[in-house]
């Protein structure tokens, strides 16, 4: 798709339309986003919707190309994950009644910081996870898909679009119409969420992960709802209450584990690498193959530079803007690279980006060691989580420009400049809100459920078992050391197990269709049935892609709905 080597090129990808339809793209997501995630406690990906938006638009003003697609929709889409990391945490504080110290100035700035670490922490992380790695990223690999399949057409087209259309069309009968139930299968079983969470969506992110990544996300979850809620209780070790906090604190003492072992073991022995790979490639051919361009231009010194200064302002930014001290700041931006690469390594592999866990760990751990007060502890949970939220949205869109050849100049600017819009667009919504409706409109039971928020709020209290979560941290290093997926597990522990076990069912769905082709193929020549083996794996990746896209374009459009009847009333 294009040399991704030289100026000319990434700023040929980085065009001026480009940035007009992106920015006014990213101004209307982000402010559906923001009112999702307060009004229903979830946020779909936008990035499917932005990057068909974008090429029609693109196409409507002339030729474009995929690439221009990918950096305009890279833009656009860029705001909706800032606006869950606010939207996740900071309601938790007008819900302990700190309404009048969280205003405007004080989300700004939380979105802000959080939005310099989040594009920082990718340009670093983005070679180890994206190059070397190479992780799934099913978000932006269903992006990249589905311009392909447009610009394409034929029997690709069809199945993508077929499959998108058949997801969309049962998301709306769910989530619009109530024609069809959230949940199947669900049983009563004390502390454990179990059922079957009715999404195509979900089903499809197990499918693409697939494997033993998969596997170790359900023994997670079964390890968790089963052995310690269920048998735990049952043998009268603990409360359901008490097991369930357990849970939680040996949930994020894996994930917290193994994003340390991640940084320690893969990203600072390569640093020097990485860094290198920021600056650019050696040569012409290196950009050219795959898109792994630089990022941002001149010498290693001046990447380091640049970085270092950035860091130094969103420190002085959280010190002035927020109230925090010099080391606390600097705490929390170092647990904030820490934080980022356990978002990319779980978007990579799962395609959940848990932003507000990431941003409960930080806050319990700056809580341990530091005299702050309780508003502050929301301002760091949100600004972890806004850069959680852009990283797991920056590689998912790097991702996506590795398939399609896009330069990471382009994209990384493009985030930069999303990033930015979507931080002034979601403080200002989420200003709006609590102005026009009040602080006691938010919280469970209330007009804006605000799910994530609410747990941030019981949280500030402190982790509810620090052995648990100490028994965590140290399995997490030591599974991770050890060449185990460690974050999948710690995700199996924490997330609610209807999750877990859906992601599950898809893994298993793919599974029974790889043996049932294995047993139809088995009389074939070798040649002939590995031909017909890969044309039946890049068609169920394209019908998964789809059925994924396709969930979370409707469920953008139900939030736009949302924010219209919303606005009417």
């Amino acid at each position: 798709m294009g040399d991704s080597s030289g100026h000319a090129t990434w700023r040929g990808q980085l065009t001026a339309r480009g940035v007009v339809i992106g920015c006014i793209g990213c101004v209307v997501i982000t402010a559906s986003s923001a009112y999702t995630a307060l009004k229903l406690g979830a946020l779909p990906w936008p990035i499917v919707f932005a990057a068909i938006v974008s090429l029609f638009f693109l196409k409507l003003l002339g030729d474009a190309s995929l690439n221009e697609a990918n950096v305009t929709h890279t833009i656009m889409s860029a705001g909706a994950m800032v606006a869950g990391g606010l939207a996740f945490t900071i309601p938790g504080a007008w819900m302990l009644g700190y309404a009048g110290e969280v205003g405007f100035v004080q989300m700004l700035a939380v979105a802000l910081a959080g939005t310099g670490l989040g594009l920082v922490a990718t340009a670093i992380i983005h070679r180890h996870f994206i190059v070397d790695v190479n992780l799934e990223f099913p978000m932006g690999a269903s992006a990249a898909q589905t311009l392909r399949a447009t610009e394409a057409g034929g029997r690709t087209g069809r199945h993508l679009f077929a499959s998108m259309g058949l997801a969309g069309i049962y998301a709306v009968l769910r989530d619009a119409l109530g024609a069809v139930p959230s949940m199947l299968a669900t049983l009563p079983i004390p502390g454990v969420s179990f059922g079957i969470y009715n999404s195509p969506m979900m089903v499809s992110v197990g499918f693409l992960v697939g494997g033993a990544a998969v596997a170790w996300w359900f023994a997670g979850a079964l390890l968790a709802n089963f052995g310690v809620v269920v048998a735990g209780s049952a043998a009268g070790l603990w409360e359901v209450g008490a097991a369930q906090g357990i849970v939680k604190s040996l949930g994020m003492g894996l994930m917290m584990g193994a994003g340390l072992a991640v940084v320690a073991k893969d990203i600072l022995p390569q640093l020097a690498g990485i860094v290198r790979g920021v600056r650019g490639p050696s040569s012409a051919s290196d950009g050219a193959a795959g898109g792994q361009g630089s990022l941002v231009t001149g010498s290693v010194r001046t990447d380091a530079g640049t970085f270092a200064v950035i860091a130094a302002a969103i420190v002085v930014l959280m010190c002035m803007g927020l109230g925090l001290s010099p080391l606390v700041s600097v705490v929390v931006v170092l647990l904030a690279f820490v934080t980022t690469a356990m978002s990319a390594q779980s978007c990579g592999q799962t395609g959940i980006d848990p932003m507000e866990i990431f941003g409960l760990i930080v806050l319990l751990l700056v809580s341990a060691f530091a005299q702050v007060r309780d508003v502050q502890l929301f301002f760091i949970a949100g600004v972890v989580a806004v850069a959680c939220g852009l990283a797991g949205d920056v590689m998912n869109d790097f991702k996506a420009g590795s398939i399609l050849g896009t330069d990471p100049r382009a994209q990384w600017l493009g985030q930069a400049i999303g990033g930015v819009l979507g931080a002034v667009v979601s403080a200002a919504v989420m200003m709006a809100l609590v102005s026009a409706y009040g602080p006691d409109a938010f919280g469970l039971g209330r007009e804006f459920v605000s799910a994530q928020a609410s747990v941030v709020a019981t949280m500030v209290s402190g982790i509810p078992s620090v052995p648990a979560f100490a028994i965590g941290l140290v399995a997490g290093i030591g599974l991770y050391w050890a060449g185990l997926p460690a974050m999948m597990l710690g995700l199996g522990v924490y997330l609610p197990f209807y999750m877990s076990f859906t992601a599950a069912l898809g893994a298993a769905l793919k599974w029974a269709i790889g043996r049932a082709r294995t047993t139809r193929n088995a009389g074939l020549p070798e040649d002939e049935r590995a031909a017909r083996d890969a044309d039946a794996q890049e068609a169920g990746v394209v019908v998964a892609s789809g059925v994924l896209g396709g969930e979370s374009i409707v469920g953008v459009i139900v939030a736009m709905a949302s924010v219209i009847a919303g606005l009417a009333g």
